[in-house]
């Protein structure tokens, strides 16, 4: 393993990512849409450094029974799942089985938009340009359900943005989003974390005070990250 591929923390991802965003034709006028709850921290610097607004955009992975870790697939804001029909086959997964736990994850979806969201409204996404930010691909399930999702709302255009990911995972997203920026891509990928010095997990608390520092004016929130 690369030392130098290596993260200190979603923060510094975050920062290196937004460089990369800088001089990359992602569209004018860009809403960063973080998929939480790690895609938050990233997803808040790129937003800063951009002077863009940060929303969230709710995925949930949809786990293998038994082996809850690996993705059979995901589900999306919208209704929209993506399934991995080559997983469930070999293990073995049942259509019941399927649908509980798409039920299941729905309803914890739900509750995450609600909870994060407090009362704010959704943003309008018909027109918009996006960039949608997670922590790592390693399957790339999840965002393949956000992007199913996102071009049911109509957006113009949409970049998918994650400071490390799976060689196999990136190459079937650039062909799904507009555009893919993905600084490192390292070939010997087992997991998002290991490209991470730290990688402790987000709590919803850390989530929702990340949005709120976001909506604050510059000058009230300048020189300070929710995720030091």
């Amino acid at each position: 393993m690369n030392r130098r591929q290596i993260y200190r923390d979603r923060r510094e991802a975050g920062l290196v990512l937004a460089e990369h965003l800088k001089h990359a034709p992602v569209g004018h006028d860009p809403i960063v849409l973080a998929l939480p709850r790690g895609g938050v921290p990233v997803a808040a610097e790129v937003a800063g450094a951009l002077h863009a607004p940060l929303d969230v955009f709710l995925v949930r992975k949809l786990g293998l029974p038994g082996h809850e870790e690996l993705a059979m697939g995901a589900i999306a804001s919208g209704g929209v799942r993506v399934l991995h029909d080559e997983v469930i086959a070999e293990a073995g997964v049942s259509a019941a089985a399927v649908a509980q736990a798409t039920e299941r994850e729905a309803r914890e979806l739900r509750r995450r938009e609600d909870h994060y969201r407090a009362g704010r409204p959704a943003p309008r996404l018909v027109d918009a340009v996006v960039i949608v930010v997670d922590d790592g691909l390693a399957t790339g399930f999840s965002m393949r359900a956000a992007i199913r999702a996102l071009r049911q709302l109509r957006v113009a255009r949409l970049t998918v943005a994650v400071p490390v990911g799976a060689p196999e995972s990136c190459a079937v997203i650039a062909d799904e989003a507009d555009l893919l920026v993905c600084p490192r891509q390292p070939e010997m990928f087992r997991a998002v974390g290991q490209w991470y010095e730290r990688f402790d997990q987000v709590s919803d608390a850390e989530v929702m005070e990340g949005l709120r520092s976001a909506a604050e004016p510059p000058t009230a929130s300048a020189g300070r990250s929710t995720f030091r």
